[in-house]
């Protein structure tokens, strides 16, 4: 395991795995010596306040895109039409959720120097990692079914381009932004929280605009309550969905080798620093899911405009309700979510053969594989609402195959060396993990069923 300051001297002279890797993720640039030398000045001490946690934010920010994609807009504006201010409690609750289940990603990453895959090749039978890599790979795929066709649907509703065209821009920008990647990993990192920034400040102008009661969003955020059999279903559906299962995979391997810690007292801090990182990252995340709700609520529930049950829906109401101008924003912050949600999954895909397979393909090949499925699924001429089901679907298949081998790793010492779980941390997750595996069953059952 090498730090990035080894990497850089070894490129610059030709060298071993510091030679240019542009598919990897953990590849070192300047810019990562960088980040590195303030890493290190940080863990010896010689760095105080913000400046001394500055060179260990970034990997949560990538992590959180999933929690702001084109299924979370869809789902939370169906909650507050419906609902009000009701299941606001439930967003809260889910992001404290996924707070944890990112944690534990992240200090895999940081205790084992592996990412999530890589463990379960190294720990589990070989078996069991082909069939590890070929759910994940379907996850993958279902991840960019649901972010190109939501850029794809936001292109349609703010300039009318016809869903497969647009489909096609959304893959072609989405290139673009994995170029980051091969620039190094600060870059990436800024280029994504920036699109995260473009979806923040939208809902910030949104919730504004929409004026909720703040008496009713405060009731909802800290009173649980239910309102019929359909609004415990939509509640399922939202703590069903919260936790992603590509960013688990992804999250570990962001943090594998950003920086490395020496020993374990080292690996301790930088795991402080990254709880910093996720908390800040998924407190964003989770406000800009109350702000959609808590939107929907004040505009939509029980007014003129009826129950909206679709992004279209959306957008329609907002012009109608605020002004042409809410909803170019609200198209806009769409647009930002699906890309940045495009390129997180096909980092995961990469992420995912690598480990399991100890393979690696070219970036962009990696980027026209997961997007074909998309592609395809635009042009049969599926409506936008019904391919976001199909999506979740499999993603929803996906949640036990990343979160049980990711708990049982985390208990195991020779993997976690000194950042082992203890007894109470485990329970603790397990809590967390056993609700979201039962209710994205139960959601599957329901699905079937029906």
């Amino acid at each position: 395991m090498r730090n990035p300051l080894e990497l850089l001297h070894r490129r610059r002279e030709g060298k071993g795995p510091g030679r240019r890797e542009d598919d990897s993720i953990e590849a070192a640039l300047p810019g990562e010596a960088a980040v590195a030398r303030a890493a290190r000045q940080s863990l010896d001490g010689d760095r105080r306040g913000f400046a001394r946690i500055w060179p260990f934010l970034g990997p949560a920010f990538i992590a959180a895109v999933a929690y702001i994609d084109p299924g979370n807009f869809a789902t939370n504006i169906s909650a507050g039409s419906q609902f009000g201010y009701l299941l606001l409690w439930v967003v809260l609750m889910a992001n404290l959720m996924a707070m944890v289940v990112q944690t534990q990603s992240a200090k895999l990453g940081i205790a084992s120097g592996m990412n999530l895959p890589e463990a379960c090749r190294e720990n589990f039978s070989r078996k069991t990692s082909f069939l590890l890599w070929i759910q994940a790979e379907l996850v993958a795929m279902a991840t960019d079914i649901a972010e190109i066709v939501g850029a794809a649907l936001a292109l349609n509703l703010l300039f009318g381009m016809p869903l497969l065209e647009a489909a096609v821009v959304s893959g072609l920008i989405s290139f673009g932004v994995l170029e980051l990647q091969r620039r190094g990993f600060r870059r990436l990192e800024a280029g994504i929280a920036g699109m995260v920034g473009i979806v923040v400040l939208g809902f910030a102008f949104e919730i504004i605009a929409a004026k909720p009661d703040g008496a009713d969003t405060l009731k909802g955020l800290f009173v649980p309550g239910f309102s019929g059999t359909e609004s415990i279903l939509l509640a399922s559906g939202i703590i069903g969905a919260t936790v992603m299962p590509h960013v688990i995979y992804l999250h570990s391997a962001l943090t594998q080798r950003r920086v490395v810690g020496r020993d374990d007292t080292e690996k301790r801090k930088i795991l402080g620093f990254e709880r910093v990182d996720v908390v800040i990252a998924m407190a964003l995340a989770g406000l800009v899911n109350i702000s959609m709700m808590a939107m929907a609520a004040a505009l939509f529930s029980g007014g003129e405009f009826g129950a909206i049950d679709s992004i279209e829906g959306a957008y329609a109401g907002l012009g109608k309700a605020i002004s042409d101008q809410a909803a170019t924003i609200f198209g806009v912050a769409l647009l930002a979510s699906g890309l940045a949600s495009a390129s997180v999954g096909t980092m995961s895909g990469q992420v995912v053969m690598q480990g399991f397979l100890d393979r690696r393909i070219p970036l962009y090949l990696r980027r026209g594989i997961t997007l074909a499925p998309a592609i395809v699924i635009v042009a049969l001429g599926v409506a936008p609402t019904d391919a976001l089901v199909i999506s979740q679907v499999v993603l929803s298949f996906g949640i036990p195959f990343a979160l049980v081998p990711l708990l049982l790793l985390s208990m195991r010492k020779k993997v976690m060396g000194g950042l082992v779980n203890p007894r109470w941390l485990s329970g603790l997750v397990g809590l967390i993990v056993t609700p979201i595996i039962a209710l994205n069953l139960f959601l599957l059952f329901r699905l079937f069923a029906g």
